[in-house]
């Protein structure tokens, strides 16, 4: 199930990359500054970490990938037929989440 819903992910962000309000406000922080192409390589490489199948603007989920340095990044993306909506992307805090930034804690 999860290399499915990887593949729909991947296969959306081929076609073209949304980013919501909400993810341009959250790449911009002067403590975060996640580029475009950092966000499309957790896209296209990233772990699935969690399934969010009863969001109700539809499923979405997060995934785990490493940007620019090897700097970790958590994406919540949204695939759509046309394209995969970024919902939200962010450099994991250590203190919220296990040593492999795969599990809350």
């Amino acid at each position: 199930m999860a290399e499915d819903i990887i593949e729909r992910v991947r296969a959306a962000g081929r076609k073209r990359l949304l980013y919501l309000p909400h993810a341009i406000r959250q790449m911009s922080r002067s403590d975060r500054m996640i580029t475009s192409e950092e966000v499309r390589t957790v896209a296209m490489t990233g772990q699935l970490i969690e399934n969010y199948l009863d969001d109700p603007r539809g499923y979405s989920c997060l995934l785990l990938g490493f940007g620019n340095g090897d700097r970790p990044i958590h994406i919540v993306a949204a695939p759509k037929d046309e394209y995969l909506a970024i919902i939200t992307a962010y450099v994991p805090d250590p203190a919220q989440w296990s040593s492999d930034l795969m599990r809350r804690t």
